[in-house]
């Protein structure tokens, strides 16, 4: 069932009804006009609440910490600051995770086990708790606030992140909107990334979180700029159910609408990281059809976009489609050379296995623009997946070769 989606005109997350925003700069992250580095998002009612988290062993403790506190299945609200990660400090991460959700709550005037609290920067740095004590107090929240806190959660990011859909289910009218940062160190299963989604909709929880999992699988974990994951990584979505009706359930009938609207928006956010890569200059969309399962489509999908020679040949605008072939054939995906099909921005390359000839010239120039897409059809089943990634560029390595210094 197709469910029809408006996107809205500056939507974010603070769209939905109920939903306010704020940010400043507290001078965590070096001063330049207009930047900010510490926000909150909150609900005017307490909201059901679900996450996703890292899934490296090397966690921020505002990570521990929000994992616990999401188990609740409540939450009214989340301060994130920007600049510095919270991570590989010891036992004071998890005294300043606890302090700065405390200090949010205050200033609200909330239970402070509703708060979360997410930081993203700069790893075996201590929080600057005096800068975050008085930054806390100056948020000033609004109902077009969210556009400021997108701003605010970007480290490496040179684009905002911000989408927001509305749509009817159960003859009510939603709204779901959410805000991503993301740019460097983005790898599936949890990528370099920060993202906050809300909803107007009254989502029951355990569907909640059962949506955002398949969501999170389909979008923010079929991404790839750089092989690398870190230790905060966290999307979380707060549905606090201020637009009415009934409770959506996983048997609902409003089910389908929200899991679609869920994921037009995650996929949109993904997409906006992946393109922002840091040093990127080209979207790359890599769609595998055909494959037996969906895991061998996400996993042969996942292995050509995070290829290193595949990113930098795409960079030189070289159809070097051998380099394709070998990222598929070491993804685990279970294939049979003599079916495999290639296109590259819809040019057909290879078929049956076997090189079909095309004019170079043409392809080089459709490779020259800011989005590629390329196409793998396994003939095998009828299963498919979509990744995103993009080029592998000098500027990439001369950024991140003096990130500290």
């Amino acid at each position: 069932m197709s469910v029809e989606l408006k996107w809205l005109e500056k939507g974010t997350i603070t769209s939905p009804k109920g939903f306010l925003a704020g940010a400043t700069y507290s001078g965590i992250r070096t001063y330049t006009e207009d930047k900010l580095d510490l926000g909150i998002v909150s609900s005017e009612v307490p909201c059901t609440v679900a996450g996703t988290f890292t899934t490296n062993k090397i966690k921020s403790p505002s990570v521990v910490m929000n994992q616990r506190r999401v188990t609740s299945g409540r939450a009214q609200a989340v301060v994130i600051n920007s600049g510095i990660a919270n991570a590989c400090v010891g036992e004071q991460g998890m005294t300043d995770a606890l302090e700065m959700a405390d200090l949010a709550a205050k200033h609200l005037d909330l239970d402070p086990e509703l708060v979360l609290a997410c930081s993203t920067g700069l790893i075996g740095v201590e929080l600057p708790m005096a800068l975050i004590r008085a930054g806390v107090a100056k948020v000033q929240l609004t109902a077009d606030g969210g556009h400021d806190l997108g701003r605010a959660i970007r480290t490496t990011d040179t684009t905002d992140k911000e989408f927001a859909v509305s749509f009817h289910a159960g003859g009510k009218s939603y709204v779901l909107g959410g805000i991503a940062k993301g740019s460097g160190m983005v790898h599936p299963n949890m990528a370099t990334m920060l993202a906050f989604l809300a909803t107007d909709a009254p989502v029951e929880q355990q569907f909640l979180q059962e949506a955002l999992s398949k969501s999170v699988d389909s979008s923010f974990n079929m991404i790839s700029v750089d092989g690398d994951t870190s230790t905060s990584d966290s999307v979380i979505i707060l549905a606090n159910g201020a637009a009415g009706g009934d409770a959506i359930t996983s048997g609902s009938p409003s089910a389908e609408a929200f899991r679609q609207a869920l994921d037009e928006v995650c996929i949109a956010l993904a997409r906006e990281i992946a393109r922002d890569g840091e040093g990127a200059s080209k979207l790359v969309q890599v769609t595998v059809d055909g494959a037996l399962s969906e895991s061998d489509a996400r996993i042969a999908a996942r292995a050509v976009v995070s290829s290193t020679l595949v990113k930098a040949a795409i960079h030189g605008a070289d159809p070097n489609w051998g380099r394709i072939m070998v990222a598929l054939g070491y993804s685990g995906a279970e294939l049979d050379e003599s079916r495999v099909a290639l296109y590259i921005s819809d040019v057909c390359i290879m078929e049956d296995g076997r090189p079909i000839p095309y004019f170079k010239d043409a392809v080089v120039l459709t490779m020259s623009g800011p989005e590629i897409s390329l196409r793998l059809d396994l003939n095998l089943g009828n299963a498919s997946a979509t990744a995103w990634g993009c080029d592998l560029s000098e500027e990439y390595v001369t950024f991140n070769s003096a990130y500290t210094t």
